[in-house]
């Protein structure tokens, strides 16, 4: 149907939805199970991707040599002529701080390709698959986020007579791809748990404009919160954060800022991380990358710390066989949580971006949404 992304290069938290249609029928079956079933945990560790990581730190090392050739050959030429001039000890010490501080630099802007995958496929940013296509009622709606940057969304609605009425989602994605490789998933939303859902997309992905950036994302998110505060025809008290895998990151974010706490009625947490450090110091077990301190990455995401500020009503959705994220982080952020309202919600079977194909899961959903009565 056009929404199945198949993609085999996939890097450090590569949140690539690959929404078969065996999912669909999710929700299908009327369960009545107590919360505690959807909540049991899994004893098996998920599978270890190293060799495959090997790969993709060879390829990212290519694309970066690549691209900053002109920088490498300079270095090179400038090298020899320091040797040529100085000779002995002081040219190596020369020529070695200067490589360090070349690596350490190409390594702090390699962060953003390392993270974020706006062409990933190829044309996620051209061709962004419609809701309309998936028989779901939607507006096509451009807002500008905080700086001004012009930024596009789905706005896929209830019928009219309940529009006002049931909550609204605001969905924020992963890393990869594009909003309408997420409406199999929205549509699932749409039809089990009767909401609204604004689909966001980030700066530099998709038809937005810009470049993604973390305080960039920030700032998308609390313009597309803002936004629906300022809606008319939908529930301004009934708004729920949903994010996934980097989209938890900014859901934590949003959500722990104290001028939100009043406008957000609970947030979802999908197979998140507890940091951009943590989580490079997970994948990439290299010694080097252990050294590297936390204030040097680029792009941070310190939701370890960030999630202790939050108050508002939270259901942590973590997937047992997560093979990027350790599920271990999840409890974490969920232990660390400020609400006096939370929940942790384990799926066993649960990959990183397929968590939400699992028996029972939008019916978790639906129990807590009925537990915290809005």
């Amino acid at each position: 149907m056009g929404s199945t992304t198949k993609n085999n290069d996939t890097v450090l938290l590569l949140e690539e939805e690959q929404e078969g249609s065996s999912s669909s029928n999710n929700g299908h079956h009327h369960h009545h199970h107590h919360h505690h079933n959807n909540t049991s945990s899994s004893n098996n560790p998920p599978p270890n991707p190293d060799f495959a990581l090997l790969d993709i730190a060879a390829r990212i090392l290519f694309k970066i040599l690549k691209r900053s050739w002109p920088v490498s050959l300079s270095f090179v030429i400038i090298a020899f002529l320091l040797y040529w001039f100085l000779g002995g000890f002081t040219a190596f010490l020369l020529i070695f701080l200067a490589f360090t501080g070349l690596l350490l630099g190409l390594l702090y802007h390699a962060g953003d390709r390392l993270l974020y995958h706006p062409d990933q496929p190829p044309s996620s940013r051209v061709q962004i698959p419609s809701p309309a296509s998936f028989g779901l009622s939607f507006e096509n709606v451009y807002l500008k986020s905080t700086d001004s940057t012009k930024l596009h969304a789905f706005f896929v609605k209830q019928p009219q007579d309940s529009l006002g009425s049931v909550p609204t989602v605001l969905y924020l994605h992963g890393n990869a791809g594009n909003i309408g490789h997420r409406l199999l998933n929205v549509k699932g939303i749409i039809a089990y748990l009767k909401c609204n859902v604004l689909l966001l997309e980030y700066r530099g992905y998709g038809q937005s404009d810009g470049a993604p950036s973390e305080e960039g994302l920030y700032k998308d998110a609390q313009a597309a919160l803002d936004y629906l505060k300022q809606r008319s025809d939908i529930h301004s008290s009934k708004i729920v954060i949903f994010g996934r895998s980097l989209g938890g990151a900014v859901a934590i974010d949003l959500s722990s800022r104290t001028e939100n706490r009043d406008k957000v009625a609970c947030v979802l947490i999908e197979n998140t991380f507890t940091s951009v450090p943590d989580i490079a110091r997970e994948l990439f077990n290299f010694r080097v990358v252990q050294w590297i301190p936390s204030w040097f990455y680029k792009n941070q995401f310190l939701s370890r710390w960030k999630v202790r500020k939050m108050t508002t009503p939270a259901l942590f959705l973590s997937g047992g066989a997560d093979a990027l994220i350790p599920s271990k982080m999840m409890k974490e952020l969920f232990e660390a949580c400020g609400s006096t309202v939370k929940r942790l919600a384990k799926f066993p079977n649960g990959t990183h971006n397929e968590t939400w194909t699992c028996p029972q899961y939008y019916q978790t959903i639906s129990y807590f949404f009925e537990e915290v009565k809005f």
